[in-house]
């Protein structure tokens, strides 16, 4: 039974602007989640937990549950070190409650709403879910080190969220983590979490920042502790359904898409009615909706039933998502299943970065080397893992209006209806991607549109603007959310001239001018003006020459472009301030800057204002992250921004059969097993202990067990034509067909490199990546792997092939000034021993 807390009483009525919130105890709290989905069987109850050992508690494999009920570990002398008032303010507590003793016990886990002498009240819980990391199926993953305490209701407003910890504890689904939190990582989540939010941008929330003095933690030294509270609609994602699906529980999965589309989402009704046209990108944009739930939609054959509408609006969401993060250049870093938010929320912040320099192929991730979630992937990122979803939700969406069906319900698909399930499916998951594309580009073109001050859209503006724009910046090597922000000072009158235009364009480089190769002052300086002119004439289409228009025009730029942005130099900067120097009061100035990013100034240190709003030191752009420490790293790839590329791969895939021990298109196999199969799908990557590369084609192969035509995939060499699995029953799959293929051949270049000899002070530079002062050149090694980490290395931003560092002279020359032809051979003076002699790529 839901439970639901509170005294009734607040502080001041709920009449809106008058409305001041309400104490902790008397905030509403409900626990619709745990009371609606099923826990843990081998803690059913909250008692049963309470009285179960802390210990044993942790990392274990849970079946059949979307949940475990779990108590936070306490935590002895907290120390409350930030809150966000605007957080306070939008869950519906007073000004004034984060000083209570009530408050900060419960935002450091030692303080629960459960009493355990009579059982009442709202227990803890961690959620169960799985995932698609890195294109690999991963498996259980779930709150390692998250617990939600209750679900709380906005007095005035009605709004509910759901209160989680981060950081609290272990959990059953910790794996061989600690539970635990680190200090500086929390200082980075506390922060962005509230600066999108500000920025407009759908984002889980940061309440507090709790310090735990007495825990250090292991990770690559020993660091501080910490426990963010935090909040949001709900914590729900696409791995949720992953983890069913693959467990093939269906009763469970049907059951979670329906919670969601009752009480995640405001109801059946509120989902997006069945497009009128397809073909027509503008029909995706606001469609009609209030469509009962039992209602079926759509021509025969492309029925929509309420499944497939819960489908379309979480694409949709996401769409919008991602549409913002590429328009204020924010880069998650990590777009794994298990960080993809059902309801479109920016999600579990690890090695996220906003842009300094606009470099279309930036990541944050100092892990993701193949840039799969850079910051020109990510639209495609999430649609592949909404390809997941649709996957997940296949089967109900493919059932049109058989859904309700007692038979389907509860026997599944018949082996006379899985074509015409199939071939539904699918159509609605190729149309959404359409959907999807539609929805995105239609709010990344408003977005930019607004943040370069114009009122209404033109087809051109897409390439003389926004594309142009995004070239230059990145050719120039200009910082991308200055930019925005300074041109919102321009007056279009001091744009009249070429030497006008030329002054201005001054004001978007850095302090040291312009450093990017190929280019001087001068023809950066061409190149700015040529464009500032374009814009000066599209805007006054838009503002006309009026002197008050040019500054309403100012004012509605600076009301969407940033002044402040919470940089990843700035966030190392409080980190050592806070945790090395003591210095507490850097974390509510920074995170009163990051709630209202518009200002011109917020009446604190002016000198640390201008400074977090000036130039990004030279060498604190282009950060990245590990999961442990910050690094730098300066990418110079000169790559055209590629806003979408969908994958076309569907995999209706089957569900595990226990008795045959059977997993195909992207599940673990036995040791026993000899095969592959094709899931269809470029983007995947391999699975990291048993899966590969199609040699070839490019697309992922996995292991699977059972016979193909009698025989074992293992000796045959399947051809095109041939149908796959002829012995499996056709509810498990929709079949695919084997690609002719021989084994993976071992590469014939060998990536045996000399090593150094001497040093090179002249600090060289070749095929776009710049050289320490000790290198001379670079080599190829002709295979598509992973840069070793270990040495200086890299990838040819064209051909995409590895390379990596030599030393020695090359036709008795050093390759500093000289562009190598493809047909030159290379370093002929090197011993044999050093490798198979490769040729350079003339890529300049």
């Amino acid at each position: 039974m839901t439970a639901h807390l509170s005294n009734g009483t607040t502080n001041g009525d709920s009449s809106g602007a008058s409305f001041r919130g309400v104490s902790l105890a008397d905030l509403p709290k409900s626990n619709v989640f745990t009371s609606s989905l099923p826990a843990d069987s081998e803690f059913p109850t909250p008692t049963d937990s309470f009285k179960a050992l802390r210990t044993e508690l942790g990392p274990r494999m849970v079946r059949g549950a979307l949940y475990t009920y779990i108590r936070p570990e306490e935590t002895k002398e907290p120390e409350l070190l930030g809150v966000s008032r605007r957080a306070m303010k939008d869950i519906g507590l007073c000004e004034g409650e984060e000083q209570t003793d009530d408050f900060k016990q419960l935002v450091a886990g030692n303080k629960i709403m459960w009493d355990p002498a009579s059982g009442e009240g709202i227990y803890p819980w961690a959620q169960c879910y799985g995932g698609w990391q890195f294109g690999s199926w991963a498996g259980q993953l779930g709150d390692g080190r998250a617990i939600s305490l209750f679900e709380s209701t906005n007095p005035d407003n009605k709004a509910r969220f759901e209160i989680q910890l981060k950081g609290a504890g272990k959990t059953p689904y910790s794996r061989f983590a600690d539970g635990k939190a680190v200090l500086r990582s929390s200082i980075r989540e506390f922060i962005v979490s509230e600066s999108l939010n500000a920025l407009k941008i759908p984002t889980t929330r940061a309440l507090s920042l709790t310090l735990a003095p007495h825990e250090r933690v292991r990770r690559e030294r020993f660091e501080p502790a910490a426990i963010v509270a935090r909040f949001a609609e709900s914590w729900l994602r696409i791995g949720t359904f992953d983890i069913l699906r693959a467990r093939g529980d269906r009763a469970l999965l049907r059951k979670l898409a329906t919670y969601i589309g009752e009480n995640v989402f405001p109801g059946w009704r509120s989902l997006p009615s069945v497009l009128e046209s397809h073909s027509t990108p503008a029909a995706a944009i606001d469609p009609r909706r209030d469509v009962p739930a039992s209602d079926i939609q759509g021509a025969e054959g492309a029925e929509e039933n309420r499944f497939t509408r819960l489908y379309r609006e979480i694409a949709r969401r996401n769409a919008l998502t991602v549409a913002k993060w590429q328009a204020y250049a924010f880069t998650n870093g990590v777009l794994n299943t298990d960080n993809t938010s059902i309801v479109g929320l920016s999600l579990d912040f690890g090695p996220f970065a906003f842009l300094d320099n606009f470099d279309s192929s930036y990541t944050p991730n100092h892990d993701d080397h193949m840039l799969r979630y850079c910051y020109r992937n990510q639209p495609s990122m999430i649609w592949w893992n909404l390809i997941r979803l649709g996957e997940n939700l296949g089967e109900l969406m493919g059932a049109g209006r058989r859904v309700e069906e007692e038979e389907f319900v509860s026997k599944g698909v018949s082996e006379d209806f899985a074509p015409e399930l199939i071939k539904r499916a699918e159509g609605i998951i190729e149309r959404t991607g359409e959907e999807y594309k539609a929805v995105f580009l239609n709010e990344y073109k408003r977005l930019m549109a607004a943040r370069l001050g114009l009122l209404s859209q033109k087809d051109s503006d897409f390439e003389d603007l926004f594309s142009e724009l995004l070239d230059m910046m990145e050719a120039l090597e200009l910082d991308f959310n200055h930019f925005f922000r300074r041109l919102s000072d321009v007056k279009l009158g001091d744009l009249k001239t070429e030497d006008g235009r030329k002054g201005i364009a001054k004001r978007f480089f850095h302090s040291e001018g312009i450093s990017a190769s190929g280019e001087t002052e001068e023809t950066a300086q061409r190149r700015v003006g040529l464009w500032l002119d374009r814009w000066r004439e599209r805007a006054l289409e838009d503002w006309g020459s009026e002197e008050s228009q040019d500054t309403a025009r100012e004012k509605a730029m600076k009301s969407v472009n940033p002044k402040f942005i919470a940089r990843s130099w700035i966030l190392d900067e409080v980190i050592r301030r806070v945790e090395h120097e003591k210095d507490r009061g850097i974390l509510q100035r920074v995170m009163n800057m990051a709630c209202n990013p518009f200002n011109e100034e917020w009446g604190q240190d002016r000198a640390e204002e201008e400074r977090f709003c000036g130039d990004v030191p030279k060498q604190g752009r282009g950060m990245m992250c590990t999961c442990f420490l910050t690094v730098k790293l300066t990418l110079l790839l000169a790559l055209i921004i590629s806003i979408i590329s969908f994958s076309t791969a569907i995999s209706i895939s089957p569900v595990n059969d226990k008795d045959q021990n059977k997993r195909v298109f992207g599940y673990q196999l036995p040791a026993d097993k000899t095969g592959w199969v094709e899931d269809g799908d470029g983007l995947a990557f391999p699975l990291q202990n048993y899966g590969g590369i199609d040699p070839k084609t490019g697309k992922q192969r996995q292991k699977f067990g059972g016979l193909c035509e009698g025989k074992s995939v293992g000796e045959h060499i399947i051809s095109d034509e041939d149908e796959c699995c002829q012995s499996w029953q056709l509810p498990w799959v929709y079949c695919r067909m084997y690609k002719k293929e021989s084994p993976t051949p071992r590469s014939t270049a060998s990536t045996l490199s000399p090593r150094d000899e001497g040093k090179n002070k002249r600090g060289l530079r070749l095929f776009g990546y710049e050289l320490p002062y000790d290198r001379t050149g670079w080599i190829e090694d002709g295979n598509a792997v992973t840069p070793f980490r270990k040495v200086d290395a890299g990838v040819d931003p064209k051909t995409r092939k590895q390379r990596q560092k030599v030393k020695g002279p090359c036709k008795g020359g050093y390759v500093r000034k000289k562009t190598i032809a493809d047909g030159d051979e290379c370093c002929k003076s090197w011993p044999k021993s050093w490798g198979y002699c490769r040729k350079y790529k003339n890529i300049n």
